[in-house]
């Protein structure tokens, strides 16, 4: 190495390092930017806060979102959605826009209250615009016939377990459940979702190890 008459690095040499520095603080923040713009635009991570979707997602797991999709197409039933909740859903009990609907009433709700929450909800689509819905023991009567439902726990004979009325999805809107039927708070009592407050699909799960996967 190559000093100058103090010991010090000669002016070259202190050039060269001012370059290395610069550069790796340039790939810092574009490593950064760029992480930025990925979870802005393109996928995003969300933590499982509750168990209203197992045994699909535990607690604490963490899950991969696409935000892509929502710009392309719409989510089809069986697709599990990051969505912000009508804000009927921010209060206990959940507030249904049809009075006579959700909560101890026969039919399911069918209509949201017109406010969006600041909530972030992840749960399953059992239904699109178009769709008739009913529930009789926590499983979804999709268009009069039961659908195959092999990843929920069952609801039993609790409250919010059957609503046999029969509602139909608003177009543009999509039907919310967890697969924990007997203990998720979902569309069954606050209505359904439209397009404009989804955030994206599901599509992998990161955390913990032993539960990574792609759905």
């Amino acid at each position: 190495m190559v000093r100058n008459e103090s010991g010090g690095l000669s002016p070259k040499q202190e050039k060269s390092s001012t370059s290395k520095l610069v550069e790796l603080v340039g790939i810092v923040i574009f490593a950064l930017l760029l992480a930025f713009v990925i979870q802005l635009f393109l996928v995003k991570t969300y933590r499982i806060p509750s168990g209203s979707m197992e045994p699909t997602l535990d607690i604490g797991q963490r899950v991969l979102v696409n935000r892509v999709g929502m710009n392309f197409g719409d989510p089809s039933v069986g697709d599990i959605v990051v969505f912000h909740p009508p804000a009927g859903a921010d209060v206990q009990p959940a507030r249904c826009g049809a009075p006579d609907e959700g909560g101890s009433s026969a039919r399911p709700c069918s209509v949201a209250t017109p406010e969006e929450s600041d909530q972030t909800f992840i749960k399953r689509v059992v239904g699109v615009g178009g769709d008739t819905i009913a529930i009789r023991d926590g499983r979804v009567i999709r268009n009069g016939r039961p659908t195959r439902e092999p990843f929920i726990n069952e609801c039993g004979d609790g409250f919010g377990c059957s609503f046999p009325g029969t509602i139909t999805v608003p177009d543009g809107s999509f039907y919310m459940m967890g697969d924990n039927r007997g203990a998720s708070d979902d569309s069954r009592y606050w209505g359904p979702v439209p397009k404009d407050w989804l955030i994206g699909t599901t599509f992998a799960t990161y955390w913990p190890p032993d539960r990574i996967g792609i759905f």
